[in-house]
């Protein structure tokens, strides 16, 4: 072999190595990953050595890796966002979103700039392992009986490793690429069997008695952003997350105000809260973007609209909706307050349009203060726990937070989104303070409000991500009954859930899909 032939030789093979063992999760991304003899090496090289006229060969062979690329950068991020590979049937809509949201900060020729960009970007992937398979090929001599024997060598190698459970013989390439085919296809198979089985009707509101012990009462399904059972799990949270539960227990019980506390399983991690709120109100498991679409393209029941028929009034509390949201139409709500309607004057947290205080008073001087009403059943979202974690509000006097202006120097405290990010002691610091004062919001406008017909279940709607956790596997949420009424107390003694705010470890752990159904049979029969 010419010398100048080697070291392009060597390049190339060492950029195909690396491509071909690299992991497609943080976790694994250490220097010892590369330790491995991939089985797809010699097998390339024997495509390469004998198939090296053929054009198609060539292309196909360089789209496979580009794919592999890809999908290796987009599991990274969906690793450490939403503790899961990516996903292209369920993900596919995360894209367009992106474009709103750079249409939202950057302006709408600077989005679609970005957008054509990496478009551009995925065809230059393509064309530099075309080019690199060139070189590849063109390095090697010309079907060399040497180069035949060496690729013939690794192959055996291989084998031999193989055969004694070596685990430096590794498939990740094709494996990767076959569990992304074997998703692709497992979601299109469950996005079928989905919308097959969504009924029309739902025979639950046929219960006898139908929510009869919750007749005149208020009853408010509060989501509480990014709040996880990490909060009560990780040494780093508990040592201040937990003294905080038990001084708000004290104010509550002070107040007169029963606790329940127990977990229930999200649907998600990390993000996408709408699938944790679509699986609660529909009882049924909505864990990717095609079962939510499918789920509000149907007429199956909402329990939002379940409690409409029943004689409440519904609403809904998003502040963090800023854009069109025709999904609303699916759970009928009599009326939804967003970031525009809500009556908010004051400037936002970063993403967070307006501190939870102010959502909550909001909502009780709108709907709670009014006179001659119906009941009120409410689903609110409560979103001060939301990333960026800064800056992080504090509680005012109730009296004091009219049209919310007063917040604006709370809005413009603390540091800057881009300094908290860069460390990540930091950053979880902050979603701890964050999340204390979503719950300190909450219980305390329970303590100042609630009357003996208010009852409200409030939970997490997924675990934070794992670059906060620091756990991919765990997706439990806390979840808290608080009302004044023992009547109500009584009616879901059969839960088993702990008494206080703290949810025993051995305690109960539901999914949130039979929340619905589980509310529904205990708030129904003689009162």
């Amino acid at each position: 072999m010419r010398a100048y032939l080697r070291l392009p030789l060597l390049l190339s093979l060492a950029i195909l190595f690396c491509i071909l063992v690299m992991p497609d999760n943080l976790l694994y991304f250490q220097a010892d990953a590369l330790f491995a003899l991939p089985l797809e090496l010699p097998l390339l090289g024997l495509l390469l050595l004998f198939g090296a006229s053929n054009r198609l060969v060539l292309i196909t062979t360089a789209i496979a890796l580009a794919a592999r690329l890809i999908l290796i950068a987009a599991d990274t991020v969906s690793h450490q966002v939403y503790a899961r590979p990516f996903n292209p049937v369920m993900d596919a809509y995360l894209l367009r979103h992106a474009v709103y949201l750079l249409d939202g900060v950057l302006g709408k020729i600077v989005a679609y700039a970005i957008a054509a960009g990496l478009v551009l970007l995925v065809g230059g992937i393509v064309w530099g392992f075309v080019w690199l398979l060139r070189k590849f090929r063109d390095s090697l001599p010309e079907r060399s009986t040497l180069t035949f024997i060496f690729i013939l060598a690794i192959g055996i190698s291989w084998i031999g490793l193989k055969l004694t459970e070596s685990p430096r013989a590794v498939q990740r390439a094709s494996i990767h690429l076959t569990h992304h085919i074997d998703n692709f296809l497992r979601s299109l198979t469950d996005i079928r069997e989905f919308r097959a089985a969504l009924p029309h009707e739902d025979s639950i509101k046929d219960t006898p008695d139908f929510l009869a012990k919750l007749r005149g009462k208020d009853v408010l399904i509060v989501f509480i952003e990014s709040y996880g059972r990490t909060l009560l799990a990780k040494p780093e949270f508990v040592a201040e997350f937990r003294p905080f539960l038990v001084e708000r227990e004290k104010a509550l019980t002070e107040a007169n105000i029963g606790m329940r506390s127990a977990y229930l399983t999200s649907p998600t991690v990390g993000g996408l809260s709408w699938l944790a709120h679509a699986t609660v109100m529909s009882g049924l498991w909505v864990d990717s973007q095609t079962r939510y679409d499918s789920l509000v393209m149907s007429e199956y029941p909402s329990l939002n609209r379940l409690f409409r028929d029943a004689g409440w009034r519904t609403v809904a509390v998003m502040p963090a909706i800023t854009m069109a949201w025709p999904e609303g139409d699916y759970y009928g709500y009599d009326h939804i307050y967003h970031a525009y309607n809500s009556g908010y004057a004051g400037r936002p947290f970063n993403w967070v349009t307006m501190p939870d205080q102010y959502t909550l008073s909001a909502f009780h001087r709108n709907e709670l203060e009014a006179d001659n009403r119906a009941p009120v059943m409410a689903e609110i979202a409560l979103i001060s726990s939301h990333a960026p974690w800064t800056p992080v509000p504090y509680l005012i006097d109730w009296e004091d937070v009219g049209d919310g202006q007063i917040f604006n120097a709370q809005a413009e405290s603390g540091d800057a989104p881009e300094v908290v990010w860069r460390d990540p002691k930091r950053i979880r610091y902050q979603f701890r303070l964050a999340s204390q004062y979503a719950l300190e919001a909450l219980t305390d406008y329970v303590v100042n409000y609630a009357d003996d017909n208010l009852v409200v279940l409030a939970f997490g709607d997924h675990q934070p991500a794992p670059l906060v956790t620091e756990d991919h596997d765990n997706r439990d949420v806390p979840v808290h009954l608080l009302t004044r009424n023992p009547q109500i107390l009584a009616a879901v003694e059969s839960w088993g859930w702990n008494e206080g705010l703290i949810p025993a470890e051995a305690g109960p752990v539901w999914p949130m899909s039979e929340v619905r159904e589980k509310l529904i049979s205990a708030m129904s029969g003689e009162d």
